[in-house]
């Protein structure tokens, strides 16, 4: 049981955008058969899809890092020796912790701006807040796996690299 919890925290962002990208795939289907069978359209078919898609953006980034997905420029990185490629790559999942934290900061202020703004989507109606609370939940999941880089890097420090896992 343990296992599958532990699972499922690890694979978290990815379940989220399967789901994310099922709907959305669903969602957009029966758009189109709405349109071009029965000759009628959905009108919040394409707003909600925008809106999973964005939800997804920030999910799958937190789930790339965890994956340690995202690009990177290795150039400089290769020349250095492997303990200070170490040290390297905990300072920018630092650094990237700070700009996190620094969105995180922003988007905060833009679901506030929104709810008290009381804006709606055109289509379905719904608190925009709601929206764009993708953007500090998002940064939070970010900012989580980032920590658990560094944690994993710090703790697999003295270890060689196979040991290491290929935390670089």
């Amino acid at each position: 049981m343990k296992k599958r919890i532990q699972g499922f925290i690890d694979n978290f962002e990815g379940y989220c955008c399967v789901v994310a990208l099922s709907a959305m795939s669903i969602i957009i289907f029966i758009q189109v058969i709405f349109r071009y069978v029965l000759k009628a359209s959905l009108p919040w078919s394409e707003e909600i899809s925008r809106y999973l898609l964005v939800w997804t953006t920030f999910f799958g980034g937190a789930y790339g890092v965890r994956l340690g997905a995202h690009i990177g420029v290795e150039a400089f990185t290769m020349l250095l020796p492997k303990k200070y490629q170490r040290v390297l790559a905990i300072l920018i999942n630092v650094a990237s912790i700070v700009l996190c934290v620094a969105i995180l900061v922003f988007g905060i202020k833009i679901v506030q701006t929104q709810m008290r703004r009381g804006q709606l989507s055109p289509a379905m109606r719904l608190p925009m807040g709601y929206v764009y609370l993708a953007i500090p939940i998002g940064m939070v999941l970010f900012i989580v796996r980032y920590i658990q880089r560094i944690v994993l890097a710090l703790l697999n420090f003295s270890k060689n690299e196979e040991e290491a896992g290929g935390l670089l």
